[in-house]
């Protein structure tokens, strides 16, 4: 499980159930799975070695978004969850921009000239923590009541290996 990950250090570290210490996980080993963040509590697999330095993570294999105990959520997804209307397909995009600190930003989604709502708490749920402007993403857009919003957000690389559509 990632215990803390700060993308603007570049490094964070896993707590794995049998290991004695902390696995340092690097920005750049985190960017060959095809992100460049990840959130807090997540479930990560990965591939790990000894170093003089200690052990750290040398591949991402996988990554499961981490379990939310929160009942805050947004009324847009709650709606969407408790119908039975099948998913939203996964459609390419960019990052316009986003701020950690705010809590959203917005995308540009390929043949579409209206931005995509990014909410801070649709990333946690898909396993991420941040992004940054430029980057590839996979999205699942709905009509939220404020407009087109990211339902889900998937890394571009992690989402080719998703072909659920």
């Amino acid at each position: 499980m990632v215990k803390w990950f700060d993308p603007v250090k570049g490094f964070g570290f896993v707590v794995a159930e049998n290991a004695k210490t902390d696995i340092l996980l690097h920005v750049n080993v985190l960017r060959n799975f095809g992100q460049s963040s990840i959130a807090d509590g997540s479930v990560v697999g990965i591939r790990v070695q000894q170093t003089e330095r200690g052990v750290q993570a040398v591949e991402v294999v996988h990554i499961d978004p981490p379990v939310s105990e929160s009942t805050h959520t947004l009324t847009d997804i709650a709606d969407l969850q408790n119908s039975d209307a099948p998913p939203a397909p996964l459609q390419p995009g960019r990052v316009k921009w986003f701020d950690k600190g705010k809590g959203f930003g917005f995308a540009n989604v390929f043949g579409y000239p209206e931005d995509v709502f990014l909410h801070v708490e649709v990333l946690h749920r898909s396993g991420l923590s941040d992004l940054q402007p430029g980057e590839a993403l996979a999205l699942r857009v709905i009509d939220g009541k404020r407009g087109r919003m990211a339902s889900e957000v998937f890394a571009w690389e992690a989402a080719l290996e998703r072909d659920d559509d």
